[in-house]
């Protein structure tokens, strides 16, 4: 039987290829059902990309879910008492929650899982697989990898716990050299550790140079084993080729309850995600009491349809990859911002005319920037309109993009503060009204003391509201105070100190790093002699 490949779409087609690939290395298709018991997902739902899943009640009486992912449904039904290696592959749907759809989305995944006696063969196997996978969507893509066990040593080392080992994880997903130093500073840990992460950060990009400065950094045998380990897998591909598209970067991380091996992440250039995740999970099998070790990734197919089209329009964007696109926000802090980035070799003299143009490039630098509203720098530069932007942590906090945090500005200084009538004093007998514009900061500042309120969320004139006794208390950013002091308000608490940050879009920053770098860098050396 002849296929008219005429008739299928790019998502199609790109899902043939990769059947086709998978097979050629022994995986097996695996079907399963749209639907697993709930129990399945419930007692792991810090696993899951998305912790929300889709239930109902069958005709049984039984509590069901809509498949929010693969692998469990997987390893499920694996036979762990047959020894060697157990290999296959799988198209389908999952249902998850996503901050796009603002509710619940079909996502299409094609993949791999590796499970049995994993040695640094099956490694090497899925890795390659896995940038085989990327070079069928496109030539142009990145392969980032990293080991858990390097990270994991260190924080042995430094003597965490296990809430702070995820928020200092986090930290470093960020590229937040800022809040890990803040962080290790509340920790108890000393310089010198506190120096070995910065160090590890710092470890992207080419391979060779990333594998040496990890290599600097390491403090004992858990972190030498994982280098070793993953200097073994770099080696096995370098000799398959794949040095090219390969990057070491330290930031690639997952939840340490469940991976503690070789970790990747894969990225297309013109597509603002990841569109690739996997790594070694011993530890998830151990969770549902597998006696195996595994490996396997997900490519997310999504975009697949927006990357041909960006293909075909190839001649087009050419010349624009080369720019280093840059939001600032409208007003004041916007403009001191730009001369900080004029200041830093990163000039754009259109921007100075007298017009009402909001895009201004500048041809010789490859550099454009554009105004937007404050409160959407952070769209723009998740979503991959602009590589770089700079926004308020108040931004940053509330919608929680998911950007890199490069560089802390030490500008448009000011605080988020709980403030109310001088008179008013929260005896706790009763639920607090909060009235805010920050619904998040405030639920989780009031979550963590674990106090009942009830939020009223306004778009402005917050400080009216108690005044008016819609609320008893509200939360808002305050500067000097004057505004409140003048209204009868005064500060109650400090929630966080807040200002205006340098963030990168992720995938960005995987194929301008360099030129990206160098801002940051020069930037960081104005904000230290303002100092």
């Amino acid at each position: 039987m002849s296929i008219d490949l005429s008739i299928l779409n790019n998502s199609e087609k790109i899902i043939l290829e990769l059947r086709s690939l998978y097979t050629k290395y022994g995986y097996k298709a695996f079907k399963m059902s749209k639907f697993e018991e709930y129990d399945l997902y419930g007692s792991n739902k810090d696993f899951l990309v998305s912790g929300n899943c889709i239930t109902f009640t069958d005709s049984d009486g039984r509590l069901l879910a809509l498949k929010p992912d693969v692998t469990f449904s997987i390893i499920k039904n694996i036979d762990d008492t047959v020894g060697g290696i157990q290999k296959v592959y799988y198209n389908e749907n999952v249902y998850r929650s996503t901050k796009k759809a603002g509710g619940f989305s079909e996502i299409m995944q094609t993949g791999i899982e590796c499970m049995g006696d994993i040695t640094s063969t099956e490694v090497c196997e899925v890795i390659t697989l896995a940038a085989r996978s990327l070079y069928a969507i496109s030539e142009d893509y990145i392969l980032d990898i990293s080991h858990m066990g390097i990270l994991s040593g260190l924080f042995s080392a430094m003597e965490l716990s296990e809430s702070n080992k995820t928020e200092l994880l986090s930290a470093v997903a960020e590229k937040n050299s800022g809040a890990i130093v803040e962080l290790c500073e509340s920790f108890g840990v000393g310089e010198a550790l506190c120096n070995k992460l910065l160090e590890l950060l710092d470890a992207y990009g080419e391979p060779e140079a990333a594998l040496k400065k990890i290599s600097a950094a390491i403090v004992n045998a858990q972190m030498q084993s994982a280098y070793n380990e993953l200097c073994e897998v770099y080696n096995k591909l370098l000799q398959m080729g794949y040095e090219k598209n390969i990057n070491i970067d330290c930031s690639v991380v997952n939840d340490m309850s469940y991976y503690n091996g070789i970790v990747f992440k894969g990225f297309i250039h013109g597509v603002p995600e990841g569109v690739l995740s996997g790594g070694r999970y011993d530890r998830l099998m151990e969770r549902v009491n597998k006696k195996a070790g595994a490996i396997g990734f997900a490519v997310y197919l999504d975009e697949v349809d927006r990357i041909i089209d960006n293909r075909n329009n190839a001649e087009v964007t050419e010349n624009e990859d080369d720019y280093l696109n840059i939001a600032l926000p409208k007003g004041r802090l916007g403009e001191k911002v730009y001369a900080m980035f004029e200041q830093a070799g990163f000039e754009c003299p259109q921007i100075h005319e007298k017009n009402r143009r909001l895009i201004f490039e500048n041809a010789e630098k490859k550099v454009r920037y554009f105004w937007v509203k404050p409160s959407d720098v952070a769209i723009y530069v998740e979503r991959g309109a602009a590589d770089i932007g700079v926004a308020g942590k108040d931004i940053l906090l509330e919608y929680s993009p998911d950007v890199y945090e490069l560089l802390d500005m030490n500008m448009g200084k000011c605080r988020m503060c709980v403030a109310g009538k001088n008179e008013f004093t929260d005896d706790g007998t009763s639920t607090l009204r909060v009235a805010t514009k920050f619904e998040n900061i405030a639920k989780k500042y009031y979550a963590d003391k674990c106090r009942d309120i009830d939020i009223i969320k306004l778009n402005g004139s917050i400080e009216i509201a108690p005044i008016l006794g819609l609320s008893d208390v509200i939360v808002d950013i305050v500067e000097t105070g004057a505004t409140l002091l003048e209204n009868g308000l005064e500060p109650k608490e400090t929630i966080v100190n807040i200002s205006a940050r340098l963030i990168s879009n992720k995938a960005s920053y995987k194929f301008k790093s360099n030129k990206i770098d160098i801002l940051k860098d020069a930037l960081s050396t104005i904000v230290r002699e303002k100092q």
